[in-house]
């Protein structure tokens, strides 16, 4: 009768093993392999001795404590460690598609240094990336370019990282803030509270920044969490929370069902076959442009000011054709 392969000759649980012996210089133990994969002692045993007998490059490792500790004695994990064609590929990909010119530079050295470590196949690593560039395409997206010196960049995350206050010139005015986080989307917005207006949170362009400056000073984050503070907008801006309620005409309800919308919303479709959506967010005028794109089968059933906001903007745009 066939019967299921033990646990310790599952592939799975070798690549976690290898990986687990490559982050500890001093390897693992008996007791560490029974703790990690719930075993029992003579499970462990035979989980180490299937590994030993597979690479020859993991031994026993001398330490100052009883336990016998294994792992790797001539080289590291990472030299059988190797990148796809698509995974580099899809680093290339995302290089064409970002539009901030200093992550490009980064990107840039990401995927030359990936290439370098397939050294033996590197004529047709290029080859390969270089037909799926040719084959594979991505939409042209309309945007400003916006110049983020790397220096601004450095000294905000070391400010987030160390609770700091920085200080900079923002709008020809000197400001002092306390940085909160940072938000990557047509822009990159520095998330903040200014010392001079309290405990309100605001958003400042990067690129505006000049002369900024982490100062001695830390500050208190508080409860502040910048997902579940990114969760509440639509797009970038905040402002009153409401709960806005979209209709799609039945030609767009399947595709807006699969379109992500917001992390609060929620569909169904209707007997007549459109869809409704709701969702809870702020930032009216994101929310505006996001329907205006959908075209006249999208229609905002509520909040009544959201509707009648809208319908003020699209005849404030129709005097300029009259």
């Amino acid at each position: 009768m066939a019967s299921d392969k033990p646990r310790y000759s599952r592939v799975t649980d070798i690549v976690r093993m290898i990986s687990m012996m490559s982050a500890s210089p001093e390897g693992i133990t008996i007791q560490d392999v029974e703790k990690e994969f719930s075993v029992k002692r003579r499970t462990a045993e035979r989980m180490i001795s299937c590994i030993k007998d597979s690479f020859h490059q993991i031994g026993e490792i001398e330490t100052t404590d009883s336990h016998k500790h294994w792992g790797f004695i001539n080289y590291r994990a990472y030299e059988m460690i190797f990148f796809t064609n698509d995974e580099i590929f899809a680093l290339e990909q995302y290089k064409k598609r970002t539009t901030n010119k200093e992550l490009k530079k980064h990107l840039n050295s990401i995927t030359d240094k990936l290439k370098s470590l397939n050294t033996n196949k590197i004529k047709d690593t290029e080859e390969k990336i270089e037909l799926m560039m040719q084959t594979e395409g991505y939409a042209i997206r309309q945007m400003p370019q916006y110049k983020i010196d790397l220096k601004i960049l450095d000294v905000i995350r070391d400010a987030l990282q160390n609770t700091k206050i920085i200080t900079g010139i923002y709008h020809n005015k000197p400001r002092k803030l306390e940085p909160l986080g940072l938000i990557y989307g047509a822009k990159i917005y520095l998330v903040a509270r200014e010392k001079e207006k309290g405990n309100d949170i605001y958003h400042y362009f990067l690129n505006k920044f000049e002369d900024l400056k982490t100062t001695g000073e830390h500050f208190d984050r508080g409860d502040f969490n910048l997902r579940e503070y990114t969760n509440l907008s639509f797009g970038v801006y905040h402002g009153e929370i409401l709960d806005v309620k979209l209709s799609f005409e039945p030609k767009l309800a399947e595709e807006a069902s699969n379109y992500n919308f917001h992390p609060t919303q929620k569909g169904k479709f209707e007997k007549d076959g459109s869809y409704t959506l709701t969702f809870k967010a702020c930032g009216n005028w994101e929310i505006m442009w996001h329907v205006f794109k959908w075209g006249p089968g999208c229609k905002i059933i509520s909040p009544k000011s959201l509707k009648d906001e809208y319908i003020n903007l699209l005849k404030e745009n129709l005097k300029n054709y009259k």
